[in-house]
């Protein structure tokens, strides 16, 4: 018994510490006979800053319990992105969702994250540093966000580029000039 309780202990101990930001909060009414009955509506990003994120919305009658709805939702639908030194990404991508659409670049130290609004919640929260992003088409920060994450989902390392292809990393990330050489030798 005393074994079990051990390794429950364990696990909340090993069980990684999310950081998570509050992008947008929505006040809704619905007219009834008697009045307004306000709702709300809460859009959370959620990460570990080293390499995991996710967001969440939650609908409630009251802010914290949406906020609170909106955080367990995202901790349940974190991806994994892998960050190249820790810092940036390893390659410029696009992510689109319905008429979003964010152009995300790498950068070198020291340049920061120039992001707008939802988009640097989510760099912020997934532990970049330097990156530089842009937002085309919708200013919906749910369709924002989307678009971010799945331009992030298709993200590849070079070391899954090259354990794909069966070579080894170093062939991946040669240089042009350098194969040239490699191959007239």
């Amino acid at each position: 018994m005393a074994e079990r309780e051990n390794r429950r202990e364990r696990r909340e101990e090993a069980a990684p510490e999310f950081a998570d930001r509050l992008v947008a909060i929505n006040r809704v009414s619905k007219t009834v006979k008697g009045g307004k009955r306000f709702g709300f509506a809460a859009l959370v990003v959620v990460g570990d800053q080293k390499g995991r994120v996710g967001f969440g919305k939650g609908k409630a009658k009251e802010v914290p319990e949406a906020i609170r709805k909106a955080t367990e939702q995202a901790k349940r639908s974190m991806i994994r992105v892998a960050l190249r030194d820790g810092r940036t990404l390893h390659h410029d991508m696009e992510g689109r969702h319905g008429a979003g659409r964010v152009v995300m670049r790498t950068a070198v130290p020291g340049t920061g994250i120039i992001a707008g609004g939802p988009m640097r919640a989510v760099f912020e929260m997934l532990g970049i540093q330097d990156v530089v992003a842009k937002s085309m088409g919708s200013q919906n920060p749910y369709n924002m966000i989307r678009a971010t994450l799945d331009g992030l989902r298709n993200e590849q390392s070079p070391r899954a580029v090259a354990q794909r292809r069966g070579k080894k990393v170093a062939d991946i990330l040669r240089k042009p000039e350098e194969a040239t050489e490699a191959v007239e030798a």
